[in-house]
């Protein structure tokens, strides 16, 4: 049995969505070496494209994956939004 990390979201009311944990590092390692620590940070819009070249071939649903673990990272406080932005901009923290 693969082990599995639960992905939140910062919206109240949502339940967590499961994925395994592999795929979960393989993606929280790619947004975070492609996520500038200053801003105008990285648009969310363009992440997908940017974390691709950093991650197997085969790893699913770059774009659903992505932004899950995205919304993850948030709740955790290891990346956050870029105040008063729009599209949405991200940075680590």
């Amino acid at each position: 049995m693969t082990s599995k990390v639960e992905c939140r979201t910062p919206s109240p009311g949502k339940k967590p969505t499961a994925i395994d944990a592999a795929k979960f590092e393989a993606f929280r390692k790619a947004i975070l070496k492609v996520v500038p620590k200053r801003e105008p940070g990285v648009a969310f819009s363009d992440l997908p494209e940017l974390v691709a070249p950093h991650l197997p071939d085969d790893i699913g649903s770059l774009t659903w994956y992505t932004t899950t673990v995205k919304l993850e990272l948030e709740v955790r406080g290891e990346i956050v939004r870029v105040p008063r932005s729009s599209p949405q901009r991200l940075i680590r923290k």
